[in-house]
């Protein structure tokens, strides 16, 4: 054995050491005793409110995960709930989740997990704000309500397993339990005197006879079978069996439910008030603010935000008027419809995503499909809709495109670039392969993702799509200032309670609009606040 010929350490040494040694294994049975089951316990916590949100109803587990048994998820009955006035339950909770996340001090969690405890400790606290004001919420309207979105979310309920179609079809068979106690929270609400206006009513209605108009014929009849071929897994002879139990269900129940919903909310017609702004309403401003937070994510004063607004029309209004000013043949190049490239969606969207490769980062996946509303609801859907697809099967995302309301190019491009790319559906997809819990895909917001949307599209202008400089910023310019218009317009009418002649004042002092076009924006805004 060779000699050491290393000085033996002095005591102090060895006593340090020892000592670092007990300091090194206390911190880390503080770390270990501390923040990691603090940790732990937060994760535990945060996976459970995922659970009970996600398995809340059928209608959003199946939309949220494709197999959530392989999550170890229940399914729970499927049907559609019903509607209350009496959310007691619903704010207990709430309020027992609010509990238990105050328990975790931000110092004992991860950065991650603080992040994720602030964002629901601010979404818990912003939902119980509402709470005295729970007959202001209106479920139905006619183009954003429930009666007009749940044919389509019922029409895209996607086919996994067999056990998709058998809760599909028990849905269908809950719409009229479901529309009834639609019904009597809207007899709550007139009784209350917080029931919608005639105009508002007429359009409902309208919106809902088009879709019963043709029952033998009803496009989910069409939409039901294609998915059940494409499906693959049932022979003809039992595919033309589950076809002939489908419309029987939708012929006896759905149907039914719809003309039942009309004729009830008929019986309800003169009780609402004559077409007025929320603020009218008692707990009216309230509410709204709960709405603006809820909705944008802002929790500035409405006030604030109001003048933020009327600073960016003006300077939108003056950045239009001398691009025209310096730029007379602009006017021209703007009636021009076909400067742009005539593309077709799918062309179009393979093009905005070859284009915004040099701005964002690559997916690890681009799957989608278009599909097109059908002809009998273009009337009442939004021009177009992103379908987010669900946390576990990222691939099936859909894009819906109305024909009725974005025919021409230059509609249809800026559309596929805010609903596409790099709009929604590159935001969604990017932020979940990112998401560090799936509870951050459940706890999104309509204005952060329709911020993104609203900047890419204007950024999509820019791109090479046979559009003059100048009339790209033009429309960037112009998208700014409608935005600013309708905004400011929604809160002078329903939240600084606006007549329908200041409305026009103020309509007027940015358009040059007709009687028709003035009705249009009053009643819209009235209609979805």
């Amino acid at each position: 054995m060779k000699p050491s010929l290393r000085r033996p350490r002095s005591p102090i040494v060895i006593a340090l050491l020892l000592s670092l040694t007990l300091v090194i294994g206390l911190f880390m049975g503080w770390l270990s005793g501390s923040v990691i089951s603090k940790d732990k316990a937060f994760r535990s916590l945060t996976r459970k409110i995922f659970q009970e949100e996600v398995s809340g109803s059928m209608l959003t587990l199946h939309y949220s995960l494709a197999y959530p048994e392989k999550k170890h998820i229940s399914r729970p009955s499927p049907t559609l709930g019903t509607i209350s006035d009496d959310t007691s339950a619903t704010y207990q909770k709430y309020e027992q989740y609010l509990r238990k996340l105050k328990d975790f001090t931000p110092s004992g969690l991860t950065r991650q997990n603080q992040i994720t405890r602030d964002m629901l400790l601010l979404y818990y606290q912003t939902q119980l704000s509402a709470r005295d004001y729970t007959l202001l919420d209106e479920p139905l309207s006619p183009s954003l309500g429930i009666q007009a979105q749940l044919p389509v979310l019922l029409a895209e309920y996607a086919f996994y397993d067999d056990q998709d179609i058998a809760d599909y079809l028990n849905l269908l068979t809950s719409v009229k339990p479901y529309f009834q106690s639609i019904l009597t929270y809207e007899r709550r609400r007139s009784d209350a005197g917080y029931f919608m206006s005639n105009a508002t009513l007429k359009r409902i209605l309208e919106q809902c006879s088009t879709f019963i108009k043709d029952p033998q014929n009803n496009y989910m009849l069409d939409v039901f079978a294609r998915k059940l071929k494409d499906y693959g897994r049932f022979s003809e002879e039992d595919q033309t069996k589950l076809n002939e139990r489908h419309k029987e269900i939708l012929l006896t129940s759905v149907i039914p439910a719809y003309q039942e919903l009309m004729t009830g909310l008929n019986e309800l017609k003169n009780t609402g008030t004559s077409s007025r702004g929320l603020s009218h309403f008692k707990g009216g401003k309230e509410y709204y603010r709960y709405l603006l937070q809820f909705q944008t994510g802002s929790y500035l004063s409405v006030e604030k935000i109001q003048q933020r607004l009327t600073s960016q029309l003006a300077e939108d209004m003056h950045t239009v008027q001398q691009m025209l000013k310096e730029q007379p043949s602009l006017l021209r190049k703007l009636t021009n419809v076909a400067e742009i490239k005539d593309f077709e969606p799918a062309s179009a969207l393979q093009y905005l995503n070859q284009q915004m490769q040099k701005d964002f980062p690559a997916l690890d996946t681009t799957d989608y499909e278009i599909r097109y509303v059908h002809e009998s609801m273009e009337d009442f859907l939004s021009p177009a809709f992103y379908l987010t697809a669900p946390l576990d099967d990222p691939a099936q995302n859909v894009i819906y495109i109305n024909n009725g309301s974005t025919g021409a190019a230059d509609e249809l491009y800026p559309t596929l670039a805010h609903e596409g790319f790099p709009g929604h559906l590159y935001q969604t997809v990017y932020f979940r392969e990112h998401a560090k819990h799936p509870l951050s895909a459940l706890l999104t917001c309509s204005g952060a993702a329709e911020g993104w949307a609203t900047y890419v599209e204007n950024l999509a202008w820019s791109y090479d799509n046979g559009v003059s400089t100048e009339t790209s910023a033009y429309h960037a310019a112009m998208r700014s200032f409608s935005l600013c218009f309708h905004s400011l317009l929604d809160i002078g009418i329903n939240y600084d309670g606006w007549s329908k002649d200041q409305a026009a004042a103020f309509i007027r002092t940015c358009f040059d609009a007709d009687d028709d076009l003035v009705e249009e924006l009053w009643q819209t805004m009235i209609d979805s606040p």
